[in-house]
């Protein structure tokens, strides 16, 4: 039976719309099913969610359009592939197929990289595997100071980054240097050994054969997501290459999976050049992104005769 919102008038209400909407996410299996139905119901009407219940009711062509967004997500599209965005911090960023959509614990990695780059007067901040480029936008509109280099190796990723960039500087965010590169790489970053303040990295974590939710194993970029049986076989090179562009000084952050709190720290330790290393939790109690910082001296014989610095 269908459920109107008012007598002589043919809308729905939205706080029907999303209770009829949220019981089909929910037998979907959609975690947080009445949350994401608001944010369906407030897409498709234009207002922001916070505002849904005082919003005129859906029109027919409104409500045709908020049942096939809900269809959509109850077959486990990505919410944010729905809607075209995705929030990070006080950004909203555009994302779509082909680039990893940033996840809310990794706010926390890039709120520890904006806390260190205020430390310097015009730091000098990389972030590696930038995908949306969520961490490297938000450190250069928090930090206006800073010179933010962007690094991504996927040409998909690439445009939705260089997206948000342009979209960024736009509106007068200090522009990012985008650089299409692979992270792996012997010589990435030539131009910047030992110049670095700062360098974030997000990299793909999770191990091979893991089991993951239908939105990231049918969504996301498996490039962005698993990497090799124990899912270290990004962050493995990134850290003997994060020592040489660190200065003396330096701060490293990597977010990991969550059974990499141990892992990640004995890389850093393994290295030599590090010192402060330390492993934090997300806001569930997981283990979710290792820091370290570059030491000013060091007694590793791989690091100019152990002079370093």
């Amino acid at each position: 039976m269908s459920q109107q919102p008012s007598e002589g008038t043919n809308r729905e209400r939205p706080t029907l719309a999303v209770v009829r909407a949220a019981r089909v996410l929910a037998d979907a299996g959609v975690e947080g099913p009445r949350g994401e139905a608001e944010v369906l119901a407030a897409y498709v009407l234009g207002v922001p969610r916070g505002r849904l219940a005082l919003a005129d009711g859906l029109s027919p062509d409104q409500r045709r359009r908020f049942d096939a967004l809900v269809a959509r997500r109850a077959d486990r599209e990505p919410l944010q592939h729905l809607t075209g965005s995705a929030p990070f911090r006080h950004l909203e960023l555009a994302v779509g197929p082909g680039v990893f959509v940033p996840r809310p614990e990794t706010e926390l990695l890039a709120g520890w990289g904006v806390e260190q780059a205020r430390r310097e007067a015009a730091p000098l901040v990389v972030d590696l595997c930038s995908g949306s480029g969520a961490i490297a936008l938000a450190v250069a509109q928090e930090v206006p100071a800073a010179r933010v280099v962007a690094v991504e190796g996927s040409p998909a990723a690439l445009s939705w980054l260089r997206r948000n960039a342009t979209s960024r500087a736009a509106v007068g965010d200090r522009p990012v240097e985008v650089v299409a590169a692979d992270v792996t790489a012997s010589d990435l970053l030539d131009d910047l050994l030992g110049r670095v303040d700062v360098l974030l990295c997000n990299p793909p974590y999770v191990p091979a054969g893991v089991v993951v939710p239908p939105e990231v194993s049918r969504h996301d970029p498996a490039r962005a997501v698993f990497a090799g049986m124990d899912g270290l076989a990004v962050i493995r090179p990134v850290v003997p290459r994060a020592a040489v562009l660190l200065r003396p000084g330096g701060r490293l952050g990597i977010e990991h999976d969550d059974t990499q709190g141990a892992a990640v720290p004995g890389l850093l330790a393994g290295d030599g050049r590090y010192d402060s290393i330390a492993d934090h939790a997300d806001l569930a109690g997981r283990p979710r992104f290792a820091t370290a910082t570059r030491r000013r001296r060091t007694v590793d014989p791989r690091d100019s005769g152990g002079a370093g610095g």
